[in-house]
């Protein structure tokens, strides 16, 4: 035989890499709650004599989803897609404008008793968007249905929307911090300075504060085929985390839902998580009211 080189044996094919995991055990259970947390909603009272509706207040950055989440409440209430409060999937300024107030109508014409609050949406800039001192005046009742909210100058006075003499049932007695989960973690320092003025206010009146996360399915795609194991999502966890060290809310009152936005047909598991986020401002509210 010849004496060339002998030809090196091949290298050991590298070991394959452990399988990431992207969904653990559940940290909050949300499964069977669709209809109990309906049945609980439709049959809701305020328990304050004073109260005809509990007010919930949401507020949070343009584009935040805190539109679209009122029209997904409805429809999760109602069992159909449904749309009362406008939305713009295109304008990068807020869409709304006013001083938005939505009932939600049940089957038998009747209302549920709680409503929603929309207003303009917070931006970076301190001459754009709502003005910090009008979601304040708008906690303690001051604003009513229909005012048009300005960039540069909060409500007046001698405004014909100023309500001078505001009643407990004109007052806000949830916050509620809409934001998308895929934001959280770029938040704009401007933003989240007016969110935690907000907030501040709020605790300085007693209110309590939650929290939404939207959009979970463009933070975390996989969840689009696994909507019944949101809770189970590691990284939606790590956003909650995050949001909750951010804003300083405690995890437990921060709820992850996706909001209907092209579907023609409620999802079980949708809904499930959209009534009881609202479920809980419930909760709370009423825990408001009634120290009062």
């Amino acid at each position: 035989m010849g004496g060339g080189e002998s030809t090196p044996a091949p290298a050991p094919a590298p070991a394959p890499a452990p399988p990431k995991i992207h969904f653990g055990q559940p940290w909050r259970d949300v499964k069977t709650g669709y209809l109990k947390n309906y049945t609980f909603l439709n049959s809701y009272k305020p328990g304050h004599p004073d109260v005809k509706n509990l007010r919930i207040l949401l507020h949070g950055p343009v584009g935040a989803g805190k539109s679209s989440f009122i029209n997904s409440v409805q429809s999760a209430l109602r069992d159909r897609v449904a749309i009362s409060a406008q939305t713009d999937a295109t304008s990068g300024s807020s869409f709304t404008r006013k001083y938005e107030t939505y009932e939600i109508k049940k089957d038998d014409g009747s209302y549920f008793s709680f409503i929603f609050n929309d207003i303009m949406g917070l931006e970076e800039k301190t001459d754009m968007g709502v003005k910090v001192e009008d979601v304040k005046l708008a906690l303690n009742g001051h604003v009513s249905k229909g005012y048009q909210f300005k960039s540069d100058l909060e409500i007046q006075e001698n405004d014909k929307y100023y309500n001078s003499s505001p009643t407990l049932n004109d007052k806000v007695h949830v916050l509620v911090s809409v934001i998308p989960a895929g934001s959280v973690s770029i938040l704009s320092d401007g933003v989240v300075k007016k969110m935690r003025e907000v907030r501040l206010a709020a605790s300085d009146m007693g209110i309590p504060q939650l929290a939404i996360l939207t959009k979970i399915d463009e933070a975390c795609p996989e969840v689009n085929t696994n909507m019944d194991k949101v809770y189970g999502s590691i990284y939606l966890k790590e956003l909650v985390d995050k949001f909750s060290v951010l804003l300083g809310i405690s995890p437990n009152c921060i709820f992850l839902v996706r909001n209907y936005h092209e579907e023609i047909d409620t999802n079980d598991d949708m809904n499930a998580l959209i009534l009881t986020a609202v479920k809980q401002m419930i909760y709370f509210g009423e825990d408001f009211v009634d120290k009062l």
